[in-house]
């Protein structure tokens, strides 16, 4: 990418308009989104009194779990580019409920210390590939772990393997207007790891020793009702600023467009008939491919 401060401010915009949808929808995202974290914080295995690091804490609920896991002798380290979604996260978490858990907003790349440094441990769900020059941001991440510190993370794998994502894009976007151009390639996005050649290389060049990339394929489960299924995946992803800022009519048709393209993932399907008043209540099953990233940092690092 030739104008990395470009893509840096463009990061930073986008992150600002979409966080008032995190934050909406901060505590749907915390249960449905679980399974996109799970298999890094198993593998992380955070232990009592440790400190630990989450990147891109968005609202905090990833940060509250690791610090569940490390006690109130141990601290966690939230951090997120979006100074709002670290307000909130702050506000849904405070400290005389979970101490030793603290949040900061800061760009990972840019950032020349990390406060609380040196961590025994790093994690991140779903955020490494949103980079703008993830290199840097891993090295920083290296830099802030202990030497032989151990980090987890997870990102997407290709489009094909979280079809549900294209789908609620394809449904909302006909009813919005203009929406941010699609990243390409190696440009900070959803699917910019899905080259698992590219994410070691990423690692490697950060000065990680022992990177492990591991396909994994998870479930998300959604029950309710659809229309605030649909609601929640339009308001998280690339097209939620467009959403809030459009008329309700056009809010309405965005949501039934999403709501017919994703009725394939809709389980048990909808009833042609009267619904069975003791059926089992239906929701969505959204598959999504992962990669489980791991890595420790080498001894003698500063």
């Amino acid at each position: 990418m030739s104008d990395l401060a470009g893509v840096r401010a463009r990061n930073a915009t986008f992150w600002a308009r979409a966080a008032p949808g995190w934050i909406r929808h901060a505590d749907r995202q915390d249960e449905y989104g679980r399974p996109l974290g799970a298999v890094a914080l198993d593998r992380l295995r955070p232990r009592p009194g440790e400190r630990i690091l989450d990147v891109g804490c968005g609202c905090g609920g990833t940060s509250a779990e690791l610090a569940g896991a490390v006690g109130p002798a141990g601290t966690v380290v939230g951090l997120d580019l979006d100074a709002s979604m670290v307000e909130a996260a702050a506000a849904r978490f405070p400290g005389d409920r979970h101490p030793g858990l603290r949040f900061t907003a800061a760009d990972i790349e840019t950032a020349e210390a990390v406060q609380g440094a040196p961590f025994d441990a790093a994690y991140s769900r779903m955020a490494l590939m949103l980079a703008a020059d993830p290199v840097a941001a891993c090295s920083a991440i290296r830099r802030a772990l202990r030497p032989g510190g151990r980090l987890a993370a997870t990102v997407f794998r290709d489009g094909a393997a979280t079809p549900w994502m294209h789908a609620v894009l394809l449904g909302a976007a006909p009813h919005l207007g203009p929406l941010p151009p699609m990243p390409v390639g190696d440009e900070p996005g959803p699917f910019a790891f899905a080259d698992p050649g590219r994410v070691t290389r990423v690692l490697t060049g950060a000065g990680f020793d022992a990177v492990g990339v591991e396909p994994y394929d998870v479930v998300l489960r959604a029950p309710g009702d659809p229309g605030a299924v649909a609601e929640w995946l339009i308001e998280i992803g690339p097209a939620g600023a467009a959403y809030r800022e459009a008329a309700p009519e056009r809010r309405a048709a965005a949501r039934a467009g999403v709501i017919k393209l994703l009725a394939r993932f809709r389980e048990p399907p909808e009833p042609t008939g009267p619904p069975e008043p003791t059926g089992p209540a239906a929701g969505y099953r959204l598959p999504a491919g992962i990669w489980l990233v791991t890595a420790v940092a080498p001894a003698g690092t500063a």
